[in-house]
């Protein structure tokens, strides 16, 4: 049986939505990535049905180690519950009266070391999903510098793992590399988990020696919400173990499992190669079109993190342009549809606009509504906007503004 919709209404106009362009990225807050066509086609295939969770994840974890080229994996809840159930299953092991106990990690290892530059905030922080099952976090270096002297001091016998963080949110130098990490870590018998949540191929870290790898797939894998965590096979066992313990809370549903696994095998017959050479061909098209607008200077940049997708990075002197680059994304965002772009350093005036998901079509519109902001000094709804923002203090006050009223109708 498959759910058949017989009338598709506008649920954007059902329940008073705002319909939004994601040219940010692929956050949770602005919905992640549109679901792909084949992860939708094996949710309905499944939810209407009962299934056996068991084996169910016994056809993600295959699938998982044939694509991931590795032992084996396991699909989690998100990518914050893959860091805790990771952690958990380095403390525990596939011991159940140990899962069972935790946070209580009394006559376990229980220390995670973290480079201080890598204990960064995603929307949550790192740190609270290793703290919150009952590990203590060990930070190492400082913010910016950080040695493999540093980390080797810090391993002891109450090590249970050393944590790896890869996003553009943490500190892009100065830090351990990764295979040192693992060299270093594994010469003292203590594993490494990576978080990879946004990152396009987990490969790369399994490669360099990881010992489980966390892929969000609601990022760059355009399935539901959801994680896979990948790698050793002892580890993988452990995690499942976690499902009678820390785990349950964040339990991943069918939905969740199957989407991991349509996605995966998407990923996995996907040409890659032609993938990057068509978004660098939009890529290179916005360049040429913005760069003649007066004070925008336009780079095509090459993720911080994998190198394996690119974005415009907008460059706003607001003495030339008529306004500032938070100006600019408020007018953006102000638009219908409301347009997102990454304002991570809006601050020193740069934004960064994703077109990873966008066709021609609307590629084009996105840049049109930016040459149109630009030209109406930021104020596209008429309104001015203020020159600059503190995203932590906005996120607060964005917090603040639930429940909102909509325009539902009826």
């Amino acid at each position: 049986m498959t759910i058949q919709v017989q009338n598709p209404v506008d649920i954007f106009a059902r329940y008073g939505l705002t319909r939004v362009i994601n040219a940010s990225g692929t956050e949770t807050t602005k919905g992640a990535s549109p679901v792909c066509a084949e992860v939708l086609e094996a949710v309905n295939a499944l939810v209407p049905h009962c299934v056996d969770m068991l084996e169910l994840q016994s056809v993600a974890y295959a699938t998982i180690a044939r694509a991931f080229g590795t032992e084996g994996g396991v699909v989690v809840n998100c990518s914050a519950a893959g860091i805790s159930t990771a952690v958990a299953a380095c403390m525990t092991g596939d011991n159940l009266a140990r899962a069972e106990r935790l946070p209580d990690t009394r006559a376990m290892k229980s220390e995670v070391i973290l480079q201080r530059g890598h204990n960064v905030t995603y929307g949550g922080y790192i740190g609270q999903n290793v703290t919150l099952t009952g590990a203590r976090l060990v930070e190492i270096g400082a913010a910016t510098e950080c040695g493999v002297y540093q980390l080797v001091d810090a391993i002891t016998p109450d090590t249970a793992a050393v944590l790896f963080v890869v996003s553009h949110h943490t500190v892009q130098s100065g830090l351990i590399a990764l295979e040192e990490v693992c060299e270093a870590a594994h010469a003292h018998g203590v594993p490494v988990i990576v978080d990879g949540a946004a990152e396009p191929d987990p490969r790369i870290f399994l490669r360099a020696g990881a010992d489980l790898v966390i892929t969000s797939m609601h990022k760059s894998f355009a399935g539901l919400t959801g994680a896979t965590v990948a790698g050793r096979r002892d580890l993988i066992q452990a995690c499942i173990v976690q499902e009678k313990g820390i785990a349950r809370p964040m339990k991943v549903g069918k939905e969740a499992v199957i989407s991991a696994i349509a996605a995966v095998e998407r990923w996995e017959r996907a040409d890659h190669a032609a993938i990057m050479a068509r978004r660098m061909e939009i890529l290179q098209r916005g360049k040429a079109e913005l760069e003649t607008l007066p004070g925008i200077t336009v780079e095509i940049e090459p993720d911080s993190t994998s190198y394996l997708f690119s974005r415009l990075l907008l460059k706003v002197d607001p003495d030339k342009a008529g306004l500032t680059a938070y100006q600019l994304s408020s007018g953006l965002a102000a638009m219908k549809p409301s347009i997102m772009v990454r304002t991570l350093m809006a601050d020193i005036g740069l934004l960064q606009v994703d077109l990873r998901r966008a066709d021609d079509a609307l590629a084009d519109h996105i840049l049109a509504s930016i040459k149109a902001v630009v030209a109406a000094g930021g104020a596209s709804d008429g309104k001015a906007q203020p020159a600059s923002a503190n995203l932590a203090d906005k996120a607060v006050e964005n917090l603040k503004r639930f429940p909102i009223t909509l325009g539902a109708r009826q």
